[in-house]
């Protein structure tokens, strides 16, 4: 049952990659494009954007219906967060910074990988030091005695 599982999500995986590739999602200047909203805009990323949101907005209704049960968990599971607090907006900026200069997100920066080019490899370098660098702090902040009483 394991096996099937990571044989699934590899299948799903190299699908969302193709995905990407196929919608130029690994293409910085082309993603800076779209970002450029006051410039030179490339408004292509649009279908792109609206595909991806369409099929979530179409999965989660037909899901929560009910009538669907997981392959490999008891149930599906949403975040239980629904507040906006600062750790929420100093990561949502973060992303979109890095975005806008790298023109990867890691879907596709990972992605991009494949093809060895410097930029790609140096966008999931900085990513991975990043993610990193956020468990190290995550952990100091944890530890703190003045979050103890929070």
């Amino acid at each position: 049952m394991e096996r099937t599982a990571t044989w699934l999500a590899g299948l799903a995986g190299a699908l969302f990659a193709a995905g990407l590739v196929l919608g130029g999602m690994t293409q910085p200047a082309k993603v800076i494009g779209f970002l450029d909203v006051t410039g030179d805009w490339d408004p292509s990323l649009v279908f792109v954007l609206g595909g991806a949101v369409g099929v979530h907005f179409l999965s989660l209704r037909w899901l929560r219906r009910g009538r669907v049960r997981p392959w490999f968990g008891p149930r599906f599971r949403a975040p239980d967060r629904v507040y906006v607090d600062p750790p929420l907006v100093l990561g949502s900026a973060l992303f979109g910074i890095g975005w806008g200069l790298g023109g990867f997100c890691p879907g596709p920066g990972i992605t991009a990988l494949v093809s060895g080019h410097p930029s790609a490899v140096v966008f999931v370098i900085s990513m991975v030091i990043g993610m990193l660098l956020h468990g190290v702090v995550d952990a100091a902040a944890r530890r703190s005695p003045s979050r103890a009483g929070s």
